[in-house]
């Protein structure tokens, strides 16, 4: 059975309503909506107590001409700010690969909320005449800050070879909606894609996760919480899908937070500004029992989903220690999984035997090449 007992703070009053948005689509409608929702009184202007807690800052720097409210026209201007910031961030996908289309902001969860979406790559010209596995990204940040857009880089390349479709996904972030919104968010994308096979000729029991740092736990959780009913959640129309997934690729994340502090980094993981705090709603140093419920090392038992962990072992952000933990526990259990160690590195990591690892281990678990993937270090090529 199982027990469950770089920080950027995201500024928003759209941000979460805009920070989603694609270049091809105009600001209006979303923002509209969101207006909407938080008008409660419907007089056209939003006062600071109207507005989610999560966002309240923000208030001051929107309200431009201080009186004291938001009008629909200063709500309006900060998500076309955020459209043209967002289009300056978006790598031009068809351009660097030729190969790949991309359908973005998908709505994944039956809501309107920008966070909730994801971004759809498949492959122009596919290899094979069989559906095709699955390489879902999910982003970093230490779960309050972040964008899905960033998985472009990561996924793009797989899709255009041909032999994957791809996924990058948003979720909701610690300003917005504390644990355990965030992994109710990635199992409803999860889901969303294994409802969506037939139109997109994907295959739902060949999906790949794949995150770093607050996304690398993320996806250690999607990998090994499948059958924990309390983490499902009931977001979206596909609840008769399930969550579970094929692989996963955890690129130094958090997996143990009450012992994040072990040893000691260049941050307090564990004090009431920690973002591990903000995600569970406290201090973690006050409720540790609350912190194991959202380590991934908790969850841990046969079967669970194979794993590759790649962590720099200078990493003074998120300590290389975890990802050692987790690999035990996962041994222990009998799960594959491979740790590799990347030297000299810190919070990230690059080079290509770091990408080459990743590509055996998904033709290993997606396409059921007979390959090896070493667990030798590699030294760290920024």
């Amino acid at each position: 059975m199982r027990h469950v007992g770089r920080l950027v703070v995201v500024a928003v009053v759209v941000g979460t309503a805009a920070a989603g948005l694609g270049a091809e689509q105009a600001p209006d409608d979303r923002a509209d909506r969101l207006w909407q929702r938080w008008d409660r009184n419907g007089d056209g202007r939003l006062t600071r107590e109207e507005l989610p807690e999560g966002v309240r800052r923000n208030f001051d720097r929107i309200d431009r001409d201080g009186d004291g409210a938001i009008s629909r026209e200063e709500h309006r201007a900060v998500a076309e700010r955020r459209r043209r910031a967002a289009q300056r961030r978006t790598p031009d996908v068809s351009r660097r690969w030729p190969n790949v289309e991309a359908t973005r902001d998908v709505p994944y969860a039956g809501t309107d909320n920008p966070r909730q979406c994801l971004d759809l790559y498949l492959p122009k010209e596919r290899k094979g005449d069989g559906p095709l596995p699955v390489v879902v990204f999910i982003h970093g940040g230490a779960w309050r800050a972040g964008d899905k857009r960033g998985g472009a880089g990561m996924v793009a390349p797989q899709v255009d070879t041909g032999r994957f479709a791809g996924a990058s996904v948003g979720y909701r972030l610690s300003g917005e909606a504390i644990w355990p919104a965030q992994i109710h968010d990635c199992k409803a994308a999860v889901r969303w894609l294994k409802a969506h096979a037939v139109k997109y000729n994907l295959d739902p029991d060949r999906i790949a996760v794949w995150g770093s740092s607050a996304g690398g736990h993320l996806v250690a959780m999607l990998g090994l919480t499948a059958d924990v009913p309390d983490l499902e959640g009931r977001l979206g129309p596909h609840t008769d899908q399930t969550s579970r997934v094929a692989c996963v690729v955890d690129w130094f994340g958090p997996s143990d937070l009450p012992r994040m502090n072990e040893p000691p980094g260049h941050m307090d993981h564990l004090g009431p500004g920690a973002p591990e705090s903000h995600l569970i709603g406290c201090p973690v140093e006050d409720n540790p029992e609350k912190a194991r419920a959202v380590s991934p090392i908790t969850y841990v038992t046969r079967g669970d989903a194979p794993h590759l962990i790649m962590h720099g072992d200078q990493d003074r952000t998120v300590p290389h220690d975890q990802s050692v933990r987790l690999a035990a526990a996962l041994e222990k259990a009998g799960v594959p999984c491979t740790l590799v160690t990347v030297k000299g590195a810190g919070h990230g990591f690059g080079g290509p035997e770091v990408h080459e690892r990743v590509r055996l281990f998904l033709e290993k678990y997606l396409l059921g090449k007979d390959v090896t993937v070493s667990a030798e270090a590699i030294e760290n090529t920024p």
